[in-house]
């Protein structure tokens, strides 16, 4: 295997059984390299201080890689993670978030992570497709759907696509999605990091993305650290172009939008917009937050979040 450095082994288990198969990746350029991410992967699903399940489900995209979690009677609530984030990066929220709700935490395929694609592309269409198949596959009604950054944006096209049935939409500080960046300069650190990738270059990007970046377990900053070293994401390949009026005036289903008042990403200005085109919108800035908002003021986040639930109709 090791003599292949394009190919990396993929246990997929499914119906009990446990299949080998080798598959290209275009992520990690080395088994060794990707060991070594998966590791720290590991290291940070301990910080999940919930029982869990890892369940790899097969699409004609490649292999999606979800997290699964909760009581199997709750309504779905799927996470979607920001650029090379992970999964992983809800251990400050999926206690509390799985506690009424059946959580389903979905890698996205280009990106480091446990999910595989098996092509070097993929287009918005065809993104929306591998998340809808995984949403067959456990046989999801009335989803919920939850992303942060650039997770936001692709919850936002998912609710827009007429044959996933979405009910509530979260969007903390979605990229791209009512508005360009709001402070270019400081997003910058996130292409710094992927260009140079050092373990100063990690402290910078926290700083200017979190608000309270001490408050970021090393776990999980490590692993983000070698999501860059190691990895090749691509998310570059997804057009997340601003939605329409048209678009956004299509999304009937209750929808809350949360951003920082120290956000990076985005403003307040944004709300006008949210509530000019969006029926059955809500809106709230954060206080003391950045654009890592769900770990910033987690308990804060975490408490609108299952109210929004609770209460929206």
């Amino acid at each position: 295997m090791r003599n292949l450095p394009l190919l990396s082994l993929l246990i997929l288990s499914t119906s009990g059984c446990s299949d080998f198969k080798i598959v290209p990746d275009y992520v990690f350029n080395s088994l060794k390299k990707k060991e070594l991410y998966i590791k720290s992967y590991d290291n940070t699903l301990k910080l999940w201080d919930v029982p869990f399940e890892e369940i790899d489900v097969k699409t004609n995209y490649g292999i999606a890689h979800v997290i699964v979690c909760g009581p199997k009677s709750g309504e779905p609530l799927v996470l979607f993670h920001g650029t090379d984030a992970s999964s992983t990066m809800w251990f400050p929220n999926v206690t509390e978030l799985s506690k009424g709700n059946r959580v389903y935490a979905i890698d996205f395929p280009l990106e480091a992570g446990k999910s595989l694609s098996n092509r070097r592309k993929l287009s918005n269409k065809q993104a929306a497709a591998f998340y809808n198949e995984v949403f067959k596959h456990f046989q999801m009604e009335d989803i919920n759907l939850l992303g942060i950054s650039r997770g936001g944006w692709m919850a936002t096209y998912l609710a827009l696509q007429p044959n996933i049935p979405v009910k509530r939409i979260i969007l903390l500080s979605p990229a791209q999605t009512f508005g360009r960046v709001a402070n270019l300069g400081k997003v910058l650190t996130g292409i710094n990091i992927k260009i140079f990738p050092s373990l100063k270059s990690t402290n910078r990007f926290f700083n200017a993305f979190s608000y309270y970046p001490e408050k970021i377990d090393s776990v999980f900053k490590n692993q983000l650290y070698l999501a860059y070293k190691y990895g090749n994401s691509k998310p570059r390949l997804l057009n997340m172009s601003l939605f329409s009026k048209k678009e956004l005036k299509s999304l009937k289903m209750p929808v809350l939008v949360l951003i920082g008042d120290h956000d990076i990403v985005n403003k307040e200005k944004i709300f006008v917009k949210v509530h000019k085109y969006i029926p059955n919108a809500e809106t709230a800035v954060i206080k003391n937050s950045g654009h890592f908002m769900s770990i910033d003021q987690s308990e804060i986040i975490n408490k609108k979040i299952v109210e929004f639930l609770n209460n929206s109709k």
